[in-house]
């Protein structure tokens, strides 16, 4: 099923919405986070109709999710400019994801600073080469994903791939972001053995834009690790549209099983 199918068969309830995460959105044991962070960003939407844009994303993979999950929201504080919703998918086997959204307005300020260029030496997603469909796990079938860098002689702990959603019909632009945003495997990959475990523990993005859009959907994600020690990784990630306008900034961090 694809997101917009998802969300068409949710069941909306009190607090968000019960859903099911099919088999095609799995990544190993789990559901792909990029999914179940969607999820949650759909449900805390739902809480009022006057939210202001989705300006700040933190999320706590907590356990394994699959097949029915509900996602239960709640508003901690609703001020002038600002509003916090807490979000939390549960499943069988309990909790497998929490969140905290920040929703805000635009404000008078006196700063303006746009230092967020994307890499240097793109491949335009016209001209780059195709990603093989059947590498990686089952959830990236739903993605188009084309290598936005040259290919280089040096292994380096980053990748820069441009992403697109197949099926994006009557997805809120934002949710659509959030969904395309986790589509990397982590930085450090170059790096590592093909047959090592990986787990995302945490996640935050914040958001340069109160409107992502891009040409034809194409969204140019970067992965870099600028640290892997004892199991643990922490690396920094973008993500700008077609035309090289900065959408997003964020920061993960990563199990690493060995």
């Amino acid at each position: 099923m694809s997101l917009p199918a998802i969300l068409a068969a949710a069941r909306p309830t009190a607090t968000g919405l019960v859903a099911t995460i099919t088999e095609e959105w799995m990544q190993g044991r789990t559901s792909y986070g990029g999914l179940s962070s969607a999820l949650a960003l759909e449900a805390a939407r739902q809480v009022a109709d006057d939210l202001p844009p989705l300006r700040s994303a933190t999320i706590n993979f907590v356990g394994p999710l699959a097949g029915e999950v509900e996602v239960a929201t709640r508003v901690l504080r609703r001020g002038r400019n600002a509003t916090w919703i807490a979000a939390e998918v549960t499943s069988e086997a309990g909790i497998g994801l929490t969140a905290t959204f920040v929703f805000m307005g635009p404000v008078e300020s006196s700063l303006h600073l746009h230092d967020a260029p994307p890499p240097q030496g793109l491949i335009p997603v016209d001209e780059a080469a195709v990603l093989p469909e059947h590498l990686g796990p089952l959830f990236t079938r739903n993605f188009e994903r084309r290598f936005a860098m040259p290919r280089g002689d040096d292994k380096v702990p980053e990748l820069v791939w441009w992403v697109r959603l197949k099926e994006r019909a009557g997805i809120d632009p934002m949710v659509e972001l959030l969904l395309c945003a986790d589509a990397l495997p982590p930085g450090v990959m170059p790096l590592m053995s093909k047959t090592t475990a990986v787990s995302s523990m945490t996640w935050i993005v914040n958001l340069l834009t109160p409107a992502p859009v891009s040409r034809d959907g194409w969204w140019l994600l970067r992965a870099a690790g600028n640290y892997a020690e004892h199991g643990c990784s922490s690396q920094d990630m973008g993500i700008w549209n077609a035309d090289g306008e900065a959408i997003a900034a964020g920061m993960q961090s990563i199990a690493l099983f060995g």
